[in-house]
């Protein structure tokens, strides 16, 4: 990645590119000539991301991968079709996410928010960590919300099975993109990639609680039509991914929880080193992979 701030020649992979912010920051992305891999469930919205995104970035490509995040194998099979295609990743944007009132489990048995939210991206990360150190210097920019900061993770109930709330549920995945990227940032210290959470500040225009009941989008949606400070539009909610994404003063910055473009406070909670470490074995456990992630530097 240059320092200039041009992205000409970078490639990036955006999970949740097909609306709000991901979208949004796919297009900021393609403007600075990076090439983009657009993650989504939909292939009709792929395809009209990618016509938007025709053309924005000169010489740069633009491609549609569909994949079910809920899904270990879909998320695997997603690392491996991009792997086929590509020798290089430069930014890797866990964005995709999910709210939900009612507990599901996935195809994998496990709590569908946490599954997406968090171990998606852990997986994902995974299967692409060695294309990204070999691009190095690249980048990880997670998703993360201030609700995390409602939250700690209960160990004895991680899956919300004997005490569930969709919006404790949320919190706790949120919480565990933080520990994600601490502990991330870590292990790839010294490899030239750097790793990020990001809040993005409350963007009720976005599709985040596409699966919320009726009840429930009603009242974000008169919610979101009252004057909140902490109210952000998808452009400036998008600001603080690209700046993590691509911005040249954040190029050595690492394991850190941004908000508002800059470098913020996490929580309390968040900054808990053995649950930090347990939450990333766990995770390896659910998804099947050595907790001893195999990063060559």
């Amino acid at each position: 990645m240059t320092s200039s701030g041009s992205l000409d020649g970078t490639v990036a992979l955006v999970t949740g590119g097909t609306s709000g912010l991901g979208a949004e920051t796919a297009r900021a992305l393609a403007d600075r000539g990076a090439s983009l891999a657009i993650v989504g469930r939909d292939r009709k919205r792929g395809d009209d991301v990618l016509a938007d995104l025709d053309g924005r970035n000169g010489d740069g490509w633009c491609e549609f991968y569909r994949a079910d995040l809920s899904s270990q194998e879909s998320v695997r099979r997603l690392a491996d079709r991009f792997r086929e295609r590509h020798d290089r990743l430069d930014v890797l944007v866990n964005n995709a996410g999910v709210t939900r009132d009612d507990r599901r489990e996935t195809v994998d048995g496990i709590e569908s928010t946490f599954a997406i939210n968090h171990l998606a991206p852990y997986l994902l990360t995974h299967e692409l960590v060695d294309l990204l150190v070999e691009s190095a210097p690249a980048r990880v920019v997670t998703v993360s919300s201030g609700l995390h900061t409602r939250a700690e993770l209960d160990f004895s109930d991680l899956l919300g099975e004997h005490d569930y709330s969709g919006l404790q549920a949320y919190g706790r995945s949120k919480l565990a993109n933080v520990y994600f990227t601490y502990e991330l940032a870590d292990r790839l210290h010294g490899s030239g990639v750097v790793a990020n959470a990001v809040d993005p500040g409350f963007v009720p225009s976005t599709s985040l609680a596409r699966e919320a009941s009726l009840r429930n989008r009603l009242l974000l949606g008169a919610f979101s039509k009252l004057p909140l400070p902490f109210k952000n539009d998808l452009q400036t909610g998008a600001e603080t991914l690209i700046r993590a994404a691509a911005a040249p003063e954040f190029a050595d910055v690492t394991g850190q929880y941004l908000e508002d473009g800059e470098v913020s406070a996490s929580s309390e909670a968040s900054l808990d080193e053995e649950a930090r470490r347990r939450i990333w074995d766990v995770s390896a456990g659910f998804v099947g992979v050595s907790p001893d992630w195999d990063i060559e530097r």
